[in-house]
């Protein structure tokens, strides 16, 4: 039996528990929730990196489905529930393969039925607008995790790629973390800054998650986790997610996208300007200098190093489909997972090992959370805390 072969036998029963898939986004930027235009159970592979026959073929047995807006966002609250319901619209429409979850006990149920578990994470505390009562809306919509921030600062958390503000996160941070915790939400830290990763790790009674982030020992970017914080996840039981980007798992890359970034400006460009004028410079630039490409070895040496610094129970996969660009040589979309799954075979990976990568820990984090929520809920009634009243008038 081929590597491959086996992989797959093995995704047959423990199938990848993905945390990060930006499908929802996408569907709104390019078609605004036209789902018979972008019908997933066609293929797509013209428009997107997922569709369900593709999902079928990566062996995806659960997937969040993020459910992200921009931090621009004049009204990011309604942005968010428009994107929870173009999620409910895909469960609704696809129920032979797609099924709602939100409990570890549903994702199992899934997986008997061999169907999808489907589950929603809300990508930047943007989302709430600093309101506990929002948070709790979105958990009572079906919101298993909440990414404290995206690119951007948040007025209670620092991002990873913003300037330091709070300094981590401020009182109010602190009490968004206590009742995610009450709540049973899993706390996400991809995209906020080392600093958030270390107050929230002080903060939470539960398992913490990172849905899509690499390592920064082996790719220095700062969406990536340091070593000191991948070592505390065994003690925290929480888990990281390697994600796919070549700009976060490829030096070369990260190199070349700062000078991609700094040609646009110095053309008098935004860097993520995408007008016909922004890449055509953009596209001159590629020719010049060959974009750097990463390749489903990329990936594997940040989770050799992960599992030697964190163990492999604190392990997943989150991939960021159609949320970026670019993907590696190898895993070009999301049918791309039992290629992983080989090559970490390949590298002396045991069967048992890549059943808690693929399935068994993201489920028991989920499980883990929600437990502690449990106990929380006997003793805690929600937070009306507001960011005034803890962290004072805004500056």
């Amino acid at each position: 039996m081929t590597s491959e072969e086996a992989a797959r036998e093995l995704l047959r029963e423990f199938p990848v528990v993905d945390g990060h898939n930006d499908l929802p986004w996408a569907l709104r930027a390019q078609v605004r929730y036209d789902l018979d235009a972008r019908d997933i159970a066609a293929d797509q592979s013209a428009h997107l990196h997922t569709d369900i026959p593709r999902l079928r073929a990566g062996g995806v047995g659960a997937q969040y489905w993020s459910v992200y807006v921009r931090t621009d966002a004049p009204d990011p609250v309604a942005a968010t529930l428009e994107q929870i319901d173009c999620v409910q619209q895909l469960l609704t429409r696809h129920p032979g393969d797609l099924r709602p979850a939100l409990t570890a006990a549903d994702m199992e149920a899934a997986r008997g039925e061999g169907r999808i578990a489907s589950l929603m994470g809300a990508e930047g505390g943007h989302s709430i607008a600093g309101s506990l009562g929002t948070l709790r809306g979105l958990y009572g919509l079906g919101v298993r995790y909440m990414t404290l921030t995206h690119n951007d600062n948040v007025a209670w958390a620092d991002s990873a790629t913003d300037e330091p503000r709070a300094g981590g996160l401020t009182a109010f941070g602190r009490e968004v973390v206590r009742e995610m915790n009450r709540l049973g939400m899993l706390v996400d830290l991809s995209h906020v800054a080392a600093t958030t990763m270390r107050d929230a790790l002080d903060t939470s009674s539960a398992p913490v998650i990172f849905s899509h982030s690499s390592a920064r020992a082996v790719c220095d970017h700062p969406r990536n986790v340091p070593d000191d914080v991948l070592q505390r996840l065994p003690a925290n039981g929480g888990m990281a997610m390697v994600t796919f980007v070549p700009k976060f798992v490829l030096q070369a890359a990260v190199d070349w996208t700062a000078a991609a970034d700094e040609n646009m400006r110095a053309h008098g460009f935004h860097h993520l300007d995408t007008t016909p004028e922004a890449m055509k410079v953009h596209r001159a630039f590629e020719e010049r200098h060959p974009r750097p490409v990463a390749t489903v070895s990329t990936v594997a040496d940040h989770l050799d190093h992960m599992r030697e610094v964190a163990g492999v129970d604190h392990l997943g996969i989150g991939g960021d489909y159609d949320g970026t660009a670019f993907t590696p040589d190898g895993l070009s979309d999301v049918s791309g997972y039992p290629n992983l799954l080989a090559e970490l075979l390949d590298r002396g990976w045991s069967k048992a090992d890549l059943a808690k990568l693929t399935w068994k820990n993201a489920v028991r984090v989920l499980d883990a959370a929600q437990d502690v929520a449990r106990g929380l809920q006997a003793t805690r009634s929600p937070s009306n805390a507001t960011i005034e009243s803890l962290d004072g008038p805004a500056a």
